[in-house]
């Protein structure tokens, strides 16, 4: 037995081992190719405008596990050295710079251990406003040791170092990490730009549209302002899209920031620089954050709407819901059909005399008695009390008779047992009132129709079939 048990432990472990070793690799390239890009992007003697590795490190120690152990680490480590070695740094300046780099991935990656996976996933309101502050340490401890590299590698003050070290990685964190957190996994990627291009129309690509006019606006104006003419159109997009696609637009955005209204300001003039960096970074925030609110907002709705749309306690169509189903049918409906309205007989005096548990009870029963006479297609609901309508579409008048009588015999051959010593019979009264698919009828008309012959049901001793006397083609209109 030992033997056995050690075998798949065994297994495991070596599987385990190989993904982690996996997950190093990929962290390794990943992290090397973003700081070459990075390195060979920015200005000679400032910071990267764009430095994409932190936010690809960080993003992916957040959602890889097998990227957070020893190895992982090592291997970004490895890879920011590597990348900065081959392109001419000295070994200190190396270290030095990329031990900020990973002291402020740590800092932020620390914060972010313990959150639910929604929260880093961007799938809750609040998760944009975490992000921010959990970046804004990040960045913070980041410019620590910027500010301690600053008088020795560029020339200029501690602060000076701390302030712009800080603002470059708080833009580069805020801009890139939405997009990477929010990101649907390899496997599901296809299906979501599927669904993205799916969801594109005429209306729905306006807000881009919007975008792009106001970034060319600004470009054009110029100016301190011209950072946040965006704004609107950034928030439109919010309103619009989901998290994913709107982090896209946000990335570009900041990039555009960063690249075209940064070049205007001239390297050396650093305050300006560290204003617009600052200043694209908190427009960025915006946007994303009410995508997550909406997105979120959407979900929460996706997940009450069967709720609302179903009777608590018969799992039947709500009454309006119900209406709307029979709406929707009778506008495309162009072929025979019918309404059935029932009436459970005596049920005030069942549930007066039983209580109202047993009402309750009695009532399930009901609904799951009559949905095995139903056909799929059929539509079942609730209309208030002890009172339920039926819609059946494609069906002459034999079919619904033959139905309603199912129902029926359903009904009153299985007595319902009150409690443990006691058992009762149930009967319906039900009207039915036919279209004959000429011409969508008039859903107040045909219910009417439904109703007066439920009633005369009722009055000729109940536990019957009635149908309603009106001619089918004088329903419509």
């Amino acid at each position: 037995m030992d033997e056995i048990k050690d075998g798949p432990r065994t297994r495991d472990d070596a599987g385990t081992r190989g993904s982690r070793g996996r997950a190093a690799l990929i962290l390794f390239a990943l992290v090397f190719a973003a700081s070459l890009f990075g390195i060979y992007t920015r200005p000679i003697g400032f910071l990267a405008n764009l430095w994409p590795a932190n936010a690809i490190m960080l993003a992916f120690l957040l959602r890889v596990p097998a990227g957070r152990t020893w190895q992982g680490w090592l291997a970004g480590a490895v890879a920011y050295l590597a990348a900065d070695l081959l392109t001419g740094a000295s070994l200190p300046k190396a270290l030095l710079l990329n031990s900020a780099n990973l002291a402020g991935i740590a800092t932020a990656a620390a914060i972010y251990a313990r959150r639910p996976a929604d929260m880093i996933r961007l799938r809750q309101p609040a998760s944009m406003l975490f992000l921010v502050l959990t970046v804004a340490a990040g960045a913070a401890v980041a410019g620590v040791i910027g500010a301690v590299a600053n008088p020795w590698l560029f020339g200029r003050q501690l602060l000076s170092g701390w302030s712009f070290w800080f603002a470059t990685e708080f833009v580069n964190y805020v801009t890139i990490l939405p997009l990477l957190l929010a990101a649907p996994s390899f496997g599901a990627l296809p299906g979501a730009m599927r669904e993205g291009l799916r969801a594109l129309p005429t209306a729905r690509i306006l807000p881009i549209v919007a975008l792009a006019l106001s970034c060319l606006l600004a470009a054009i104006v110029g100016g301190p302002g011209a950072i946040a003419f965006p704004v609107p159109a950034l928030l439109w997009c919010g309103l619009t899209y989901r998290v994913f696609t709107v982090a896209i637009l946000t990335l570009l955005y900041g990039n555009w920031a960063l690249i075209v209204l940064a070049s205007r300001t001239g390297v050396d003039a650093e305050m300006m620089m560290i204003s617009i960096r600052l200043g694209a970074a908190l427009v960025a925030i915006a946007p994303v954050t009410v995508a997550c609110i909406a997105e979120n907002r959407n979900e929460l709705l996706g997940r009450l709407r069967p709720i609302a749309a179903h009777d608590h306690l018969t799992g039947t169509r709500a009454r309006g819901a119900f209406l709307d189903d029979v709406q929707a049918s009778l506008a495309n409906a162009r072929a025979p059909a019918a309404i059935l309205m029932i009436d459970i007989d005596h049920f005030k005096a069942i549930n007066d005399n039983h209580g109202h548990a047993a009402g309750d009870r009695l009532l399930q029963s009901f609904a799951g008695r009559v949905r095995s006479c139903l056909r799929d297609g059929d539509h079942f609901g609730r209309m208030g009390g002890e009172e339920f309508a039926i819609f059946l579409p494609a069906t002459n008048r034999a079919v619904a008779s033959r139905i309603a009588a199912g129902i029926l015999g359903a009904l009153r051959d299985d007595p319902f047992e009150v409690d443990d010593d006691r058992a009762i019979t149930l009967t319906a009264s039900i009207g039915i009132a036919l279209i004959d698919g000429s011409s969508p009828p008039a859903p107040e008309s045909l219910f009417a129709a439904a109703d007066e012959a439920l009633y005369r049901a009722k009055g000729a001793g109940r536990d019957r079939v009635e149908v309603a006397r009106h001619d089918p083609v004088a329903l419509a209109g």
